[in-house]
């Protein structure tokens, strides 16, 4: 009786390791997922009886030791003890050994040499956590153009202060050259400080023994060498920021480096993502294109990304996804008609498109990458109000009709050649007006670059006294600029907003100051002054 548990315990580890053997040998070829199918049934079933032989063993045991108990009620309290440890050693032994868990290391063996290979370089970050929403951005060296700051630019234009609270940015530089990764991040504390400083955006790393050789790599689907690598890396690359990112909020976006993001994107996401809640879903389309766009529940992520890494060397990232589909609701006694519709059911597209891929040189080298997505939707180009009578005009020279005057007026946006130090927009009011606040928006979809820089929003109080007052009382928050102009504001990332202060009311007159000479043209496209 004594060695029977430890037998049956031998033939369980035994069945275990068979089962784990059938599901380590997953086919290459699509075609043969069906067969996956029966062995995943088998499996189950076969987990089934592990798990009641298991309850059967521990029943066991403990029947042995209540038997001892009675059987040797004069013994010690020290001896019972210690046959309760003994008996609680030999559970914990058999659990140990029947429910092995998958792990990382079992795909990526090397990983075993380097203790600290898993642990990510956190660059920039405050460890935010707790958000509704977070956004994964991977971003390699490229040999041509960098789209990082741009693409970040689009995110964070337009977010409301609340939704800055709820929304997480993870930059994951997927680059073991240490100086590269850093200075990627000073370019980012550089060009979003507020947004570093906040927690809003973090910058990651992985250590330098993350990756495998990649010259060992099988050559399938007739891919180059170069390409097999490309997107065995990019399996790799998006694991890592899955599994990072796990348990840092509600909701995980996957995105590139070289996106557009439409205006209120954040908003429409999340209403999409709550009336979806209501039925079951594996992801959230925002894009067509890719894996542009894709949104996972986080609870959800350390199985997509176990999935990712046990085929990492197989298949495209987008393919693997799809293979996750098919294993979850695809019946093999089913037809392909079939198998889409239940697929259809865990995939929910959203349209028009949020996202919009830009970039033309792929991080693959020597591939141009033209893609664009057709529901992305016709986005405007300058945002209409109705501003206060003024006399407007500008020291920059406008491209074609984009004028400063049209923008105003709410009917095109403003076009400028490159600005320089010194060039001015100036909006002169007949009578000083009350002002409650304003907004500057530069840039649009098409000129994504074309942005305001150094450059800063001024007022000509009517009350040049009070002015003075204020001037004298604050000169950290005001600072005087000439022409008894009092500057109250800033472009940052493109945009300036803010509201103006009861003692400078009322204002004679309001301007734009641009600092340093710019390196490309200049687009207004929302001009709110709001009364």
């Amino acid at each position: 009786m004594r060695f029977y548990p430890l037998r049956i315990g031998c033939l369980l580890v035994i069945a275990c390791f068979l089962s784990l053997s059938w599901i380590t040998s997953f086919p290459d070829d699509g075609a043969e997922l069906q067969m996956l199918h029966k062995r995943l049934l088998v499996a189950e079933e076969l987990g089934g009886k592990v798990s009641k032989d298991l309850s059967i063993i521990l029943e066991q045991l403990g029947n042995m030791t209540h038997g001892a108990n009675v059987s040797h009620l004069w013994s010690n309290t020290s001896s019972s003890s210690s046959t309760m440890a003994t008996v609680k050693h030999l559970m914990d032994d058999l659990g140990r050994q029947l429910l092995p868990q998958a792990s990382i290391h079992f795909y990526m063996p090397h990983l075993r040499e380097h203790p600290d290979s898993l642990v990510p370089h956190v660059v920039l970050g405050k460890g935010r956590s707790g958000v509704s929403m977070v956004l994964g951005i991977p971003t390699v060296k490229r040999e041509k153009q960098s789209y990082l700051v741009s693409t970040l630019s689009s995110l964070l234009s337009g977010l409301t202060s609340s939704e800055t609270q709820e929304l997480l940015i993870i930059v994951f530089v997927a680059e073991t050259d240490l100086q590269y990764v850093e200075s990627i991040a000073r370019s980012l504390a550089e060009n979003f400080p507020k947004e570093v400083q906040s927690g809003l955006l973090e910058v990651v790393s992985p250590s330098q023994h993350y990756y495998p050789d990649f010259n060992t790599l099988k050559e399938t689907f007739g891919d180059s060498k170069d390409r097999v690598k490309w997107r065995t890396k990019q399996n790799l690359d998006y694991s890592f920021l899955m599994l990072y990112a796990q348990d840092k909020g509600t909701y995980y976006v996957q995105l590139e480096d070289d996106v557009f993001a439409k205006s209120g994107y954040y908003s429409d996401m999340k209403a999409f993502a709550t009336l979806a809640s209501s039925n079951e879903w594996l992801y959230l389309e925002f894009s067509q294109l890719g894996f542009i766009g894709k949104m996972f529940k986080t609870r959800d992520l350390p199985m997509i990304a176990e999935f990712f890494l046990m085929f990492h060397k197989d298949k495209p990232i987008d393919w693997l996804l799809d293979h996750i589909l098919w294993v979850k609701v695809c019946n093999p006694e089913k037809d392909n008609k079939h198998c889409d519709l239940q697929k259809a059911m865990l995939k929910r597209r959203c349209k028009p498109s949020l996202f919009q891929h830009v970039g033309l040189h792929s991080s693959l080298p020597g591939k141009l990458q033209q893609l664009k997505d057709k529901d992305f939707g016709k986005q405007g180009l300058f945002q209409a109000h109705s501003n206060p009578t003024a006399a407007v005009n500008s020291s920059m020279k406008h491209y074609q009709l984009h004028s400063l005057e049209r923008l105003y007026k709410g009917s095109d946006f403003m076009w400028a050649l490159t600005p320089v130090r010194g060039d001015y927009i100036l909006f002169s009011f007949p009578q000083p007006i009350r002002i409650a606040g304003y907004v500057f928006r530069s840039g649009n979809s098409q000129a994504v670059e074309d942005k305001f820089h150094n450059t800063t929003v001024e007022v000509l109080p009517g009350n040049t006294m009070a002015a003075e007052k204020l001037l004298a009382g604050s000169p950290i928050k005001y600072k005087r600029s000439d022409s008894n102009f009092v500057i109250i504001g800033e472009f940052y990332n493109g945009v300036a907003e803010g509201e103006i202060a009861e003692v400078l009311q009322p204002i004679s007159a309001l301007r734009l100051v641009v600092h340093s000479d710019s390196e490309v043209w200049a687009l207004l496209s929302e001009i709110h002054i709001k009364v």
